[in-house]
């Protein structure tokens, strides 16, 4: 059997004058993986990041809460240093996180629902889950 391609296989490879070769990586790069799903991965990545739920206070712990709250305010001139945790709610979804930050108390805003730190940070009252300070060593 004759093979149909027996007058062209033994001829010189052509090479354009007119168009310049590609380079070798430009060549791998025809056979790379195509992801056709780029955005999936983040998508999965976002659904598996957990969450804390909000939890509800009790009365006693919201008492609790107000009688510290007002210890501070009425030793606000010192700048009292306090340690607050408190709810993040998340941006993208359901949920969020308990954060606790440490500074000297500046001020306690009640019109507006925060605290406010030296360094300019607010916390809303109403995220608030705990606070601790010095001043409370003689609480129960």
């Amino acid at each position: 059997m004759k093979n149909p391609y027996e007058d062209i296989i033994n001829m010189p490879h052509h090479v354009s004058s007119r168009h310049p070769q590609m380079s070798i990586e430009n060549r791998a790069a025809q056979f790379a993986p195509f992801a056709a799903l780029t955005s999936f991965g983040s998508a999965v990545t976002e659904t598996a990041r957990l969450t804390d739920k909000r939890i509800t206070l009790d009365e006693h712990a919201m008492e609790q809460l107000g009688t510290r709250l007002n210890i501070l305010q009425e030793e606000i001139d010192c700048q009292p240093e306090v340690e607050v945790t408190y709810f993040l709610p998340d941006k993208k979804k359901e949920g969020g996180a308990y954060v606790t930050v440490t500074g000297s108390l500046k001020k306690i805003d009640d019109y507006e629902g925060v605290i406010v730190f030296v360094g300019g940070e607010k916390v809303l009252l109403d995220d608030i889950v705990d606070i601790d300070c010095e001043l409370f060593k003689d609480l129960i």
